[in-house]
């Protein structure tokens, strides 16, 4: 499988790790757009949110994880942005199921 995620998640490609489980591994964003951004992936692969069987455990662990990453980022008490794009439409560039996690600065809506 050539997913950009799952060789970051296998170490071909070098990331800047901020959080890694069993389940879940967390790291930088390469382009950031906020002064905290990571992007949240589950190691196992899964297209999109809707390819995840709905008695899957990954979601509980990937919002267990959205907690501790917001914690050691100092953004759990100011207020943080949680995003998961799905699909062309929806702002999907890497068909490999990521949560971008972003805070550090007042985040406006529509987001910008």
């Amino acid at each position: 499988m050539d997913c950009l995620f799952c060789r970051i998640v296998k170490g071909d490609i070098p990331s800047s790790k901020v959080y890694e489980d069993e389940w879940v591994y967390a790291f930088r964003d390469i382009d950031p757009q906020a002064p905290v951004h990571v992007v949240l992936v589950p190691k196992e692969h899964f297209k999109n949110i809707m390819e995840v069987p709905k008695d899957s455990e990954i979601m509980r662990h990937l919002g267990n994880a959205v907690q501790e990453i917001c914690k050691r980022e100092r953004i759990d008490k100011e207020g943080f942005r949680v995003v998961n794009n799905c699909g062309e439409k929806g702002g999907q560039t890497v068909e490999h199921l990521h949560f971008h996690i972003l805070g550090g600065r007042n985040l406006t809506w529509p987001p910008g």
